[in-house]
Parts: C-alpha cells; structure tokens; sequence
C-alpha cells in the first residue's frame, strides 16, 4: 500500500514542481518588466510653439465668449484635391501618414510631410491637394465657438 500511496503522489509531486517553478519564472518576468516600466520615462517633444499661420501670417486675438475645442480625423484619398475654402477659427493639427500640398490663392504653397505639425490660415482662401501615392491622414483641432463652422467652402473659385 506504501508503495501505490507513493505512486499515486509521486506525479502530483513533480507536477507540483512544474507549476511551482513556472509561477515563480512568472513573477521573476513580471518583476523584470515592472521594474523595466518603472526606469522607462515618459517623453514629451514639443512639435510646435507659434502664433504664426504656416504662410507667416499672425493669427488672430483669440474669439471673445464660451470656447468649443474640436478635433477632427481627416483622410483624404491620394489624388484628392479640396476644393477653395477657408477657416474663421485657428486650427492646427499633425499629418500622421501621407503628405499633404497646401496652396494659398496668392499661389504659396507648404508641403506638410508625416509626423509634421501644421498651423492653419484663418480667414484666407486656401486648398489641400493629396498629390502622393498614399491616403493623407490629419487630425486637426480647431479653437472655435458654439455654431461656428470650422470651414467655409468658396465653390465659385475653380479648382485648376
């Protein structure tokens, strides 16, 4: 009996080891990261300080009243062109893919590549063109109001 007692807990014994082993393996790994995360630092890099449009152009005194903060996505599919418009609030964003022509009416233009910051012009007739291969994406935030429209299209000026 000595002997079937010793047998049957032989197996539960070594499977014992097997997972006693693998839990403390597992703590060692868990403590090793913790301790990777906690010498890891956080990292800020400041992608643009102004009070210029990208043109060079002052922007504007900030609106008077109640704020609304807005953030906006946009892809713009390669080829695209936008038609003419412009912005009555500041806005600025960052291209995260693509590359992005932006022509002013006056014939400027600023190529915004990935991973760059962009200012907008406000209250200037302007376009983006998608002339890459790639869809654009852009997120922007715009400074504006309650009811205020973030772009006013200019349909009667024709894209060329």
């Amino acid at each position: 009996m000595k002997n079937s007692v010793i047998a049957t807990i032989r197996p539960l014994v070594i499977i014992m080891a097997f997972y006693g082993a693998s839990v403390l393996i597992s703590c060692k790994e868990a403590a090793r990261t913790e301790k990777g995360n906690a010498e890891q630092q956080v990292q800020s890099t400041e992608l643009i300080r102004t009070s210029q449009s990208w043109d060079g152009v002052e922007l504007p005194d900030y609106l008077q009243g109640r704020p609304e903060l807005v953030a906006v996505k946009y892809v713009f599919p390669a080829g695209k062109k936008l038609g003419w418009h412009h912005h009555p609030v500041m806005n600025y964003g960052i291209l995260v893919q693509g590359e992005l022509t932006i022509i002013g009416q006056d014939g400027k233009e600023k190529v915004v590549h990935e991973g760059e910051p962009v200012v907008e012009m406000v209250n200037t007739i302007h376009h983006g063109e998608n002339r890459g291969t790639k869809d654009v994406i852009l997120y922007m935030f715009y400074l504006s109001q309650k009811d205020l429209p973030l772009a006013v299209q200019h349909p009667e000026i024709p894209l060329e």
